[in-house]
């Protein structure tokens, strides 16, 4: 909660006059949060408006910046709760300087924190990660003083919050401004499209997987947003349309208690809602029992993070479960009723040719070529600043230096043709995207390639209905993933 002044010598800019009150004045930016109406612009913005302000949302994930409005803010927040987001918001902050050199520029959420000095040094006047928004608030009171004063608020002194870990009391969520939820990404089931809502009963996590960036910030800890505050979000979003909710919580069973009754109001007041939710294969087995509950309650799908079926690359990742264990949750999942998608880290130091294969061939086996969208079978370990992994002796032979550009710590395989299929499979996966392509077809491109790798053909031929005549699992139509290298497009402002 301390405040770190950080001494940068950067020109002094005349500041406006207008008060910091007026809408416009400040604005909050959203780079991307995986095809969702931005939890990381709505919560935020509730907690300004209940201090007094009125701030703007700009998401730049389905609109081109707005240069007009970034000229006038003096304020410009940028959420990073990804990799991805970080990248695109890096580059928006940029051009935000260029366009309006006396604004405040402060990036908030958990990207920030685990890259707070590079941004400080480079684009950014303030930082605030963990439950950041009522030091959110604080910064621009700050922000608000200095120019009340008549002293410039972007200048030689940078603010750097540490990560607050103390639970917040939580103003109503505000979506004012925000765009429709028919510009985001869509429920597709049964041959139909839905609107999606999303909301988030937790933050932060129980668990310490070490290659996830949420235990760098959070340490194991989490907090419960409270019910109500919830629930009236959902109702405002079924209001704007929403069919269909995702709780986008790092794992909903971290609090089943919690989670179950939120699930149970809401179905009690719109029965007609279906949702999908996250969590840990371990939990899957754990709270097996609740699963045939959430499926009556409306779930349709869930999103496990089961990564590798190698036990070593598991265990390296300290991930919590087994390859038996996977079998064993898809099982549970099935019998409940609901449908599973795994997402996966496919390329690893540790992971090899015949372990990629093995993962391509359950992802056949087990009729899931519908349930994993193809560019989960292209991701690369991630290791960003702060991550973990940096602290453990198994990745040490592997690891190169930190590209700050990029924000990640490089990595090179000891299997040169690993690289080469990673860089293979990461093009069929865009190229698959910009032009709509049967994820099927995907599929059967990815595992030739995977062979090929070996030095061989597949030992079966591929057999897949056709996409118009098989019944597709229910997906939310967003092809992309936050662990995923950003595109070129993706990252142009």
């Amino acid at each position: 909660m301390n405040t770190v002044p950080v001494q940068i010598e950067l020109p002094q800019h005349r500041f406006r006059t207008a008060s910091l009150r007026d809408h416009g004045a400040i604005v909050l930016i959203s780079c991307y949060e995986l095809g969702h109406q931005p939890a990381g612009l709505a919560v935020p913005m509730g907690f300004l408006q209940e201090a007094g302000y009125n701030p703007a949302a700009h998401d730049i994930s389905v609109d081109s910046l707005d240069e007009a409005m970034i000229k006038l803010a003096r304020f410009v927040g940028i959420s990073t709760p990804m990799h991805t987001a970080m990248r695109i918001g890096i580059n928006a902050a940029r051009r935000i300087r260029e366009l309006n050199p006396g604004c405040h520029i402060c990036f908030y959420g958990m990207y920030a924190a685990l890259n707070a000095d590079y941004l400080l040094e480079t684009v950014a006047d303030s930082i605030v990660g963990g439950e950041y928004e009522e030091q959110l608030v604080d910064i621009v009171r700050q922000v608000e003083s200095r120019a009340a004063m008549s002293r410039p608020i972007t200048g030689s002194v940078k603010i750097k919050r540490e990560p607050n870990l103390q639970r917040l009391e939580f103003p109503p969520v505000n979506r004012d401004g925000l765009k429709p939820l028919e510009e985001y990404a869509k429920l597709e089931w049964n041959g139909q499209e839905r609107l999606v809502g999303y909301v988030e009963t937790t933050r932060g996590c129980l668990h310490n997987c070490l290659h996830c960036p949420i235990p760098a910030v959070y340490h194991g800890r989490f907090f419960a947003v409270p019910r109500d505050i919830i629930l009236d979000d959902i109702r405002k979003q079924v209001e704007m349309g929403a069919q269909h909710i995702t709780f986008g919580d790092p794992d909903f069973l971290n609090g089943p208690t919690h989670s179950l009754k939120i699930a149970r109001e809401m179905h009690r007041e719109y029965p007609h809602l279906t949702f999908d939710f996250t969590a840990k294969v371990e939990h899957l087995i754990k709270y097996s029992k609740l699963l045939p509950q959430f499926k009556d309650l409306g779930c349709i799908f869930i999103i496990s993070a089961v990564e590798s079926l190698n036990n070593n690359v598991l265990a390296y990742l300290d991930k919590g479960h087994t390859r038996e264990d996977v079998y064993r949750s898809i099982e549970i999942v099935r019998d409940a009723g609901i449908e599973m998608r795994p997402t996966w880290v496919a390329f690893t130091p540790w992971t090899t040719i015949d372990d990629y294969i093995e993962i391509v061939e359950f992802v056949y086996q087990e009729r899931l070529i519908d349930n994993v969208d193809p560019v989960q079978l292209s991701i690369r370990l991630l290791i960003p600043p702060d991550s973990r992994l940096l602290d453990r002796q198994e990745i040490k032979p592997y690891l190169g230096k930190l590209d700050q550009e990029s924000l990640y710590y490089r990595w090179e395989h000891p299997d040169p043709r690993m690289d080469s299929l990673y860089r293979r499979i990461s093009v069929l996966v865009e190229e698959a995207g910009c032009t709509n392509q049967d994820p099927a077809q995907t599929y059967k491109l990815i595992r030739e390639a995977a062979y090929a790798a070996r030095g061989e053909v597949p030992p079966e031929p591929f057999h897949y209905q056709a996409f118009e005549q098989r019944k597709r699992a229910p997906r939310i139509t967003e092809p992309w993933f936050c662990c995923a290298e950003p595109t070129k497009e993706q990252i142009s402002i």
